[in-house]
């Protein structure tokens, strides 16, 4: 619902009633992971999408009727449906779609106003019922006081972790009971990519970063090339040591990091404490001759054989690029599919799914389905450079 919040609060201010649709379970090829949000207000306008466009004249009807009728309710397409292709949805998956009219939300202000600032909170609902989880308190009820518990208790877990997914208890919160799917969404702030190097390879790559939602930081030790001139998108524009920053700023397992100064005297220090940190993805510019004298110094240095078969070098996929832009596409593929296991490969060569499941699946009543922002790191091999 990120990508939809400043219209939602802007109809909550005016006033005017709406519906959410929220995509809360899929099977097989769906086309949109759960977490994908549409919202229908009363008088007819549509903000975002939840299918790619299958389904979405079939959601947006039940959307006007949730806004009607003041009452919640779930419904599920896919090709086993009667009206399957009626609806659209013809690529071979299943969706579950759980639709919210907003008087059936908890705190609606409060919780749209901390996704639009970037606090973490987390909503669990079932139909017309939903608990809101902020890291330090609870509102709202699901209906039965032990289940409001158990359910802020596997929220707050997956708050914490930033996944999204179904909770499954018993009518009383009962662990080992499955009687009740309680869909948990959770919102954190976005994930962070830092770029090392202030040249036209990392504006261009600031800029597909944003695209992508990623808060995007741009680090460079000269202060003549890392000017709001050349960067004026980007969240955060550090003029300090690469090595120096990177000390001293936040990084965990959704960060990304990209070196594209190509200088040992920049690259070498800073490697050595990017590959000791958890960040996600961590890759450097560079021709082979380049990379191979990186790992040269590095293990010089110190750095273990485990922790440089983390380094993607030379940075990207090989797509034959040659511009900024281009080489900014190629790391960005590489990224995502470090992210989601995919192979890089040509999806007409391919017989698998085009719609990958996230890498970690549900484990009983205790599970959560997937990242909202970037999910699991499973590394595939890794192919040629961008």
């Amino acid at each position: 619902m990120r990508d939809i919040v400043d219209g939602l609060t802007g109809w909550r201010a005016a006033g005017v009633p709406f519906a959410v649709a929220t995509v809360v379970r899929t099977w097989q090829s769906a086309p949109r992971q759960p977490g994908a949000a549409m919202a229908v207000s009363a008088s007819g306008e549509v903000l975002g999408s939840i299918s790619g466009g299958c389904v979405e004249g079939a959601v947006y009807e039940l959307c006007r009727a949730a806004v009607e009728t003041g009452q919640a309710r779930t419904q599920t397409y896919g090709v086993s449906d009667d009206d399957a292709f009626d609806v659209g949805l013809t690529c071979g998956g299943t969706i579950e779609i759980l639709v919210q009219p907003d008087v059936a939300m908890t705190e609606p202000d409060e919780v749209l106003a901390a996704i639009r600032d970037g606090r973490p909170v987390a909503t669990a609902s079932v139909e017309n019922a939903q608990l809101v989880i902020w890291p330090d308190r609870v509102a709202g009820s699901l209906g039965a006081s032990n289940l409001d518990d158990a359910v802020a208790r596997h929220a707050a877990g997956m708050l914490a972790l930033g996944t999204t997914g179904m909770v499954h208890l018993g009518r009383q919160g009962e662990e080992r009971l499955d009687e009740v799917s309680v869909f948990v969404q959770s919102y954190v702030s976005p994930a962070r990519m830092i770029i090392f190097g202030a040249i036209d390879f990392a504006a261009a790559m600031a800029r597909i970063g944003r695209f992508l939602g990623y808060h995007v930081t741009v680090c460079d030790a000269r202060p003549v090339f890392a000017t709001r001139t050349r960067f004026p998108d980007v969240d955060d524009l550090v003029v300090q040591w690469p090595h120096t920053y990177l000390e001293s700023t936040t990084v965990d397992d959704r960060t990304v990091l990209c070196v594209l100064t190509h200088d040992p005297k920049f690259d070498v220090p800073l490697l050595e404490v990017a590959l000791h940190t958890p960040a996600r993805y961590i890759g450097a510019m560079g021709s082979r001759r380049t990379h191979s004298d990186r790992l040269r110094r590095l293990r010089e240095a110190g750095v273990s054989e485990a922790a440089l078969a983390r380094l993607s070098s030379p940075i990207g996929l090989d797509l034959g690029a040659r511009t900024p832009e281009e080489t900014a596409v190629a790391i960005a593929a590489e990224i995502i599919a470090e992210a989601w296991g995919g192979s890089g490969r040509p999806l007409t060569d391919l017989e698998t799914p085009i719609h990958r499941p996230p890498l970690t699946e549900p484990q009983a009543s205790c599970s959560a389905r997937g990242r909202q922002d970037l999910v699991a790191h499973v590394v595939p091999p890794r192919p040629s450079p961008a």
